[in-house]
């Protein structure tokens, strides 16, 4: 299958030395990208496709404060660079989408990251919320965008500003209790959009076993249903063993397993955004998706049966139905 990588020596220049979201992580998921994958430029997203999802006074503000080195929140840094940086991310995640849209598997290996950011804030080292920005730019042309989350953390600015549209369906698997502290399953959707999130938050040490049963219970099954003209993945590998932002145990090979499950279940290619990823492994992570993004399957061998935890998550996920 052909794939490609989205990159460009822009993303190094939104960095600060000695913060976990630095260009070093970028650097060591680069490592994982096959030498022989086609390889396309970062494009910039323009303000009026930020303003599809981000409040103009918010785009205003973040323009005018990055003017030099500071703090938007407790861990969302700027520099100088950040508002053209954020914006080429944004811009990088929509090619990805109209790369799948032609056929595609794409991955934009980006920075900052985007899913915590929500119409009119960022936090969480998200300025602009990438896969929303790529999302809302699909729907000019198509009728309906997934969008599944598989960082560690909840993307509650992907859910906030999708919360009441039924033509985004947005899945997240997190960990739960863990930042922003939102992703329960009891949020769902309001309005016309009721029934288009579904939030699977998972116990610490949570493996392999309980991201398949929650991919095959539920957000395939609910993908099938949506049907998709387009998936995103907000691609964050956080969960893995040797993350210590997290307290869940995947191992590089698992995200792989979750990969080739998406493309086996579904007829379509995949646009992946990066979002989080800080442990030694994540390079690892990075190849084998790639690897499985061009055909390969990584066999779901865990001799681990699921929490019961993530049994009682299905369960209740399992209730919930478009209106």
């Amino acid at each position: 299958m052909q794939c490609s990588v989205i990159y460009g020596d822009i993303f190094v220049k939104h960095d600060m030395e000695l913060h976990p979201e630095s260009d070093s992580r970028l650097q060591i998921a680069l490592s994982g990208v096959p030498q022989d994958v086609r390889w396309r430029d970062p494009v910039r997203a323009t303000v009026s496709d930020l303003e599809r999802v981000h409040r103009p006074q918010h785009i205003r503000w973040v323009q005018e404060i990055a003017r030099g080195t500071c703090f938007l929140d407790s861990n969302t840094y700027v520099t100088c660079h950040s508002f053209d940086v954020a914006s080429y991310a944004a811009g990088s995640a929509s090619v990805a989408v109209e790369r799948a849209l032609d056929g595609e598997h794409s991955f934009a290996l980006v920075r900052p990251p985007g899913h915590h950011a929500g119409p009119d804030r960022s936090m969480g080292f998200c300025i602009f919320n990438n896969a929303a920005v790529a999302a809302a730019k699909a729907l000019e042309s198509v009728d309906r965008v997934a969008i599944l989350d598989w960082d560690l953390h909840h993307g509650n600015g992907t859910q906030e500003i999708f919360y009441d549209n039924d033509r985004v369906l947005f899945c997240s698997v997190h960990e739960e209790n863990s930042f922003p502290g939102t992703g329960w399953v009891d949020e769902i959707g309001t309005g016309a959009g009721r029934g288009y999130t579904l939030n699977a938050p998972l116990a610490a040490r949570s493996t392999i076993a309980d991201y398949h049963l929650i991919f095959n219970d539920v957000f395939i099954p609910a993908l099938a249903r949506f049907r998709p003209d387009t998936l995103i993945i907000s691609a964050g590998q956080d969960a893995l063993f040797d993350d210590k932002r997290g307290r869940m145990s995947l191992e590089p090979e698992d995200y792989g397993v979750l990969t080739g499950m998406l493309i086996d279940s579904l007829d379509l290619s995949l646009a992946l955004t990066l979002e989080g990823g800080y442990g030694p492994s994540h390079g690892k992570a990075i190849e084998a998706i790639f690897s499985a993004l061009r055909g390969e399957r990584f066999a779901f061998a865990d001799g681990r049966a699921p929490q019961r935890n993530t049994e009682k998550v299905v369960e209740i996920l399992e209730k919930v139905r478009f209106c």
